[in-house]
Order: C-alpha cells, then structure tokens, then sequence
C-alpha cells in the first residue's frame, strides 16, 4: 500500500504539472540494508509512474548534486540549504534538508550539460 501511494501520489502530480522531465538523487547505501531496500523500493515506485506517464527520468549523483548547488561535492546539508536560498532567492531557507535536497537535485539537473542529453 506504502508504494502504491507513492506511485499515485507521483502520477497525480506529473498529471498536475506535465513536467518535462524528472530528476532524482541516486541512492547512497549506508550501513542499513532494510533502509537501503525501502528507498530503493520507493525510488522504483517514482521511476515507474514517470514512464507510465512518458517523462523522461534521471538520476544524479549526491556528490554532483552538492558541487553543482555548493561548488563543492561533499557540502553539508546546511549549505545546501543556504544555497538553494540564495540560488532560487527564497525568503527563507528550505524547512528540512529533505525539502533542500530536492531543491538541489531540481537546480542541478535544470543547470545540467547540454551534453547529458546525448549521452542519455
């Protein structure tokens, strides 16, 4: 039921907001393999609503995330948070680092190469 919701939650969104594309943050692996699994599932639910609906996905490495947003690929969620601020002129910063992580990976495939687009 969990990734149902998701999957819906998703399509209703692309539906709402016919975007171009979506992106998202590739997977870290940490010492949790049931956390690991969970968002892995999570992810698949997302990557299959984007196709079902014919948008393009990509994904993006947290390290290029964060050197795209901070110039620097090992930069602290605090100044993601800043930056993101700064770089979309928001009043305040993004609530969570969720919310800015999101951000980020949306800023960083919008200021992507022309080139990725080929070699997709």
């Amino acid at each position: 039921m969990r990734l149902l919701t998701i999957f819906e939650g998703v399509r209703e969104l692309i539906a709402e907001h016919e975007p171009d594309a979506v992106a998202i943050e590739e997977s870290y692996v940490g010492a949790d393999a049931r956390i690991a699994l969970s968002v892995g599932q999570a992810r698949g639910a997302v990557l299959v609503a984007a196709a079902a609906a014919g948008v393009e996905c990509a994904e993006h490495a947290p390290a290029r995330v964060k050197q795209t947003v901070c110039g620097y690929g090992r930069a602290e969620k605090g100044q993601v948070q800043r930056m993101v601020k700064v770089i979309l002129g928001l009043e305040s910063e993004p609530r969570s680092s969720h919310e800015a992580d999101a951000f980020a990976v949306a800023i960083c495939h919008a200021l992507g190469s022309p080139l990725q687009g080929v070699v997709r």
